[in-house]
């Protein structure tokens, strides 16, 4: 088994959960340690950031243990829909919270290989290209392969396999 370890995250509880199950299948096939990141489950539960309200001395006790997680796994695949045109708002916020743990806003994301995925009724063309934009802002290392899929085009098995195959050869120099 590889050191390589993948956290595929959800930001949505609905197909994009069944997608983020399908990466972790299609993982452990490839005898890799892999875990979900539901953001959706309760314990996952973050309030709506606001810079007057929180900050890191009133952040959610929950957050700690989503920021461990996300620490502790080499690379992601996000699997978020796009929602108006854009990123959903959960996982805009959880950005938003993990952006102001520790002295350095961009320490998680840095050189942290990503890949991107979306299960939406649309295109999902906005979305991605509003994940790609604000994860190579946070520094991540987001990789050129994306999966976008519907009802009327459903995910490959031969794609995802080829998405993580890709994804798991770049390495993360900060773990």
């Amino acid at each position: 088994m590889s050191n390589k370890k993948l956290l595929v995250i959800a930001a949505s509880n609905g197909e994009n959960l069944k997608l983020a199950k399908r990466f972790l299948v299609a993982c452990k096939e490839l005898n890799y340690s892999c875990e979900l990141l539901d953001l959706t489950e309760s314990k996952n539960d973050l309030p709506i950031f606001n810079p007057r309200h929180n900050s890191k001395d009133k952040a959610p006790e929950n957050l700690k243990s989503i920021n461990t997680q996300m620490e502790s796994h080499s690379h992601w695949v996000i699997c978020a829909p796009e929602y108006n045109g854009s990123i959903p708002p959960i996982l805009t916020n959880a950005i938003a919270w993990l952006s102001v743990q520790g002295t350095d806003f961009r320490s998680l994301f840095n050189e942290r290989p990503i890949a991107i995925a979306s299960f939406s009724g649309g295109g999902c063309m906005e979305l991605l290209l509003s994940m790609r934009v604000q994860l190579t802002h946070l520094g991540a290392l987001v990789l050129g392969r994306q999966l976008a899929t519907n009802k009327q085009k459903i995910a490959e098995d031969k794609s995802i396999n080829a998405i993580l195959n890709q994804l798991l050869k770049l390495n993360h120099s900060n773990l």
